[in-house]
């Protein structure tokens, strides 16, 4: 039978049809309404459940997740179904859990989202108690490794902040890459604000974080993808970007973790989470920190010919190299953030000097754009050539041999951006109220799309509230293609679409 939402959509047919039409007989009206109705996309769908159906669901899925898949509040990417592998980004252990999403902080900030909206205190709990396997595997140089270890033996490898007998030599560098750090800590301050700062672990775990991450933050205002402690200045002078006089052609292998990076969004997941500590602890000097990243993405900008940025430059600000399939070259890649943050920055204090990297910018990568539309992921210093890689790792400007775990096209989201600009660079100065960052999920309206996602959530849950699925085929994954596994995407997923579905 329909959905509920459709049975009122039925009447309110009826009701428009004999509004317009006068005296058109309600047999006709029915009929009218009836047809309408059978063509509405979700006629058919399944039942929407009810409030109590969908809570039931709610709290069956979350326990599992808590009872039998989590290790002590942390939680991997993706188990087998029967547990015989489990992984983040590579193969894991029993015992272990992962920082980058979709791993531990993002479920915990699920959670969380889930209380705002039921204000269930079982949901808070599950919150607290993915924030303290944060606490437990936070290094003592404040941020997070991808690996969290729960084994008594795996945790000596680590010099955890909560360890008072830990190993000097143990491994003690935060990681800044693919969101690690910055999303324990949005989990950890997320939870800490929900619990009314009352948790004083969870509180001074995060206020640890934040001031590491200020003494790890260079003199210009760019973070290095990895640390271990606050960086020497002498070593970092403020200076802007500038083309070298040559680049090396072939892959140098030489470090580059300390290099001021933008590659995976580093530099702009990092500002992000210092604007929200701003907000949330009401304190300006986190504040201040992610206005000088904003300088920072101002610094970087390179001059003409190419007035657009690297994925990451050494400290003479020359576009430099990183992994050996990441040349020194202008990347259409995370430029594309790197313009997107600096409105984001914009929108949260007001200052226009954010928006001026813009207009060149949009210019020079709009004539840059591949035939296809897409923009390259590298071009080559000045003279703007695409460049790509071999499957042997040899730089070319072919694109007819390319190795296929990384992308050397992106997607050109330039129209989207420019017209973002144009409506915020419309405004008078002055008359701009800053945006916030920190919003406490509340209750939306009901809608058709929602119940019907509810039911395809309530419909795919087993009897003991997980949900399976098969696994996709992956690179350095163990649990073969089809194989029945728990996705932690998935789930936090559902729930919070459950929630959603509740509150509304």
């Amino acid at each position: 039978m329909p959905p509920r939402p459709l049975i009122s959509r039925f009447f309110q047919e009826i009701a428009a049809i004999r509004a317009s039409r006068g005296r058109f007989g309600v047999v006709s009206c029915c009929f009218a309404g009836l047809f309408i109705c059978l063509l509405h996309p979700l006629a058919w769908a399944d039942p929407a459940p009810s409030r109590d159906e969908a809570a039931d669901a709610l709290r069956r899925g979350v326990a599992y997740f808590r009872d039998t898949v989590s290790i002590e509040g942390g939680y991997l990417w993706r188990y087998a179904a029967d547990f015989s592998e489990v992984e983040g980004e590579v193969p894991a252990t029993r015992t272990a859990a992962w920082a980058q999403p979709p791993g531990t902080p993002s479920v915990g900030l699920a959670y969380v989202t889930v209380y705002e909206l039921t204000r269930d205190p079982y949901y808070l709990e599950a919150a607290r108690e993915t924030a303290t396997a944060l606490v437990r595997t936070q290094l003592d140089s404040g941020g997070w490794d991808y690996r969290l270890e729960f084994a008594p033996e795996d945790r000596k490898k680590y010099r955890y902040r909560v360890e008072s007998d830990h190993n000097e030599n143990a491994r003690n560098t935060s990681t800044l890459d693919d969101d690690t750090t910055q999303a324990a800590l949005r989990c950890l301050m997320r939870v800490d604000q929900a619990l009314e700062f009352s948790d004083r672990a969870i509180h001074e775990a995060a206020t640890y974080a934040l001031k590491k991450l200020m003494e790890a933050q260079y003199p210009n205002g760019a973070w290095p993808q990895r640390f271990s402690g606050p960086p020497d200045p002498a070593n970092y002078p403020v200076k802007p970007a500038s083309y070298p006089e040559d680049w090396p052609k072939a892959y140098p292998n030489a470090p580059y973790a300390d290099f001021y990076t933008f590659n995976d969004n580093t530099l702009a997941d990092t500002l992000e989470v210092m604007f929200m500590a701003g907000e949330i602890y009401q304190n300006d000097a986190y504040t201040r920190s992610g206005r000088r990243a904003g300088d920072f993405m101002i610094l970087a900008q390179m001059p003409d010919p190419q007035p657009g940025w690297a994925q990451q430059y050494n400290a003479d600000m020359h576009p430099a190299w990183a992994r050996k399939f990441e040349p020194a070259s202008i990347t259409g890649g995370e430029s594309q953030g790197v313009m997107r943050s600096l409105l984001r920055v914009y929108e949260l204090t007001g200052d226009r000097k954010y928006l001026a990297p813009l207009p060149r910018a949009l210019t020079y990568y709009k004539a840059s754009l591949l035939e296809d539309g897409r923009l390259a992921r590298f071009y080559e210093l000045k003279t703007n050539t695409p460049l790509y890689f071999t499957k042997d790792y040899e730089v070319t400007y072919s694109d007819a041999d390319m190795p296929t775990h990384y992308s050397f096209k992106s997607p050109s989201q330039l129209d989207a951006i420019e017209a973002h600009y144009e409506q915020l660079a419309a405004i008078p100065e002055g008359e701009w109220t800053p945006r916030r960052l920190v919003r406490p999920a509340t209750p939306g309206k009901t809608s058709d799309v929602l119940a019907d996602q509810a039911a395809k959530i309530l419909k795919a849950q087993r009897e003991d509230g997980a949900w399976v699925e098969p696994a996709p085929a992956r690179d350095r994954s163990r649990i073969e293609k089809g194989t029945p596994m728990l996705d932690a995407r998935t789930f936090s997923r559902n729930i919070v679409t459950l929630a959603r579905f509740i509150a509304a």
